[in-house]
């Protein structure tokens, strides 16, 4: 007998997937998807359907109104670029159409010289919030989940702001699922460039923590139910050619997996 909601301190994994024709949301157990009445934020009621994890297809664990990304996060990598400790949050935006799901190809745009991969811990907001306090931060948050910052660096250094450089379609891969209890502060990030280690920090290294993200944000903006915030990437950034394969592997969380491809 499944029970009428689950209980927020649960451990859940929280995917979003398509099955036949259908697009839902679930929660992972093992070799099923027990799929959800509805919509994760508010509270999470299994339907009481479950289905093999193999017959779904994964989708992007959130379906953002707007995506909101943190510059220099990490005090390793303002070591690494010799640059000073900001003492605000940067941040800047992606487009939704950049969002793209665990094993889904990342696609070389024509007429980039440079694509670089950014390791980050993103997660996406639970409930409607303005001017929230970092000791109520953790009630607005549905779950974490990695992302890769796909970068267009070339473009990035020739533009005066990062847009065009940020926002080609797959230029932000995130998955495979949400992660609902971490602790977002003790948890070790990696990326691994066909297979080889190429950025190994710890968030421990945040300068600014998801808390204080939190409320620097919606201090600027109302933050909606969906919205994904990302915070940032450690040293260690570097080049992707067509027929590599990236994986952004944070502990806790799992590892997001894709392949370029021209």
């Amino acid at each position: 007998m499944c029970p009428l909601f689950v209980d927020d301190s649960v451990i859940m994994r929280i995917v979003r997937f398509r099955y036949k024709a259908r697009v839902a949301w679930g929660i992972l157990e093992d070799k099923h998807v027990r799929i959800l009445d509805g919509l994760p934020f508010g509270k999470i009621r299994p339907a009481g359907l479950a289905v093999p994890v193999n017959k779904v297809k994964l989708l992007p664990p959130a379906a953002p109104g707007k995506i909101i990304l943190v510059g220099l996060n990490y005090r390793d990598h303002a070591r690494e670029l010799n640059m000073r400790i900001p003492k605000e949050p940067v941040i800047f935006f992606k487009p939704t159409t950049a969002l793209a799901a665990h094993k889904q190809n990342i696609k070389y745009p024509e007429g980039v010289a440079r694509l670089d991969y950014e390791a980050e811990l993103a997660f996406v907001i639970r409930k409607q919030g303005r001017n929230i306090s970092e000791a109520k931060a953790k009630e607005y948050i549905l779950g974490y989940t990695c992302l890769n910052d796909v970068t267009a660096r070339d473009l990035q250094k020739k533009d005066i702001q990062w847009t065009r450089a940020k926002s080609f379609d797959t230029f932000c891969p995130i998955g495979p699922w949400l992660e609902t209890a971490i602790n977002p502060a003790r948890l070790a990030i990696r990326s691994y460039l066909n297979a080889e280690l190429k950025q190994d920090s710890h968030t421990s290294n945040f300068i600014f923590p998801v808390s204080r993200l939190v409320r620097f944000i919606s201090g600027i903006m109302t933050l909606l139910p969906g919205d994904l915030i990302s915070t940032g990437t450690p040293p260690g950034v570097g080049r992707m050619l067509p027929g590599d394969t990236i994986e952004i592997n944070i502990e806790g969380i799992g590892s997001l997996i894709n392949k370029v491809v021209k």
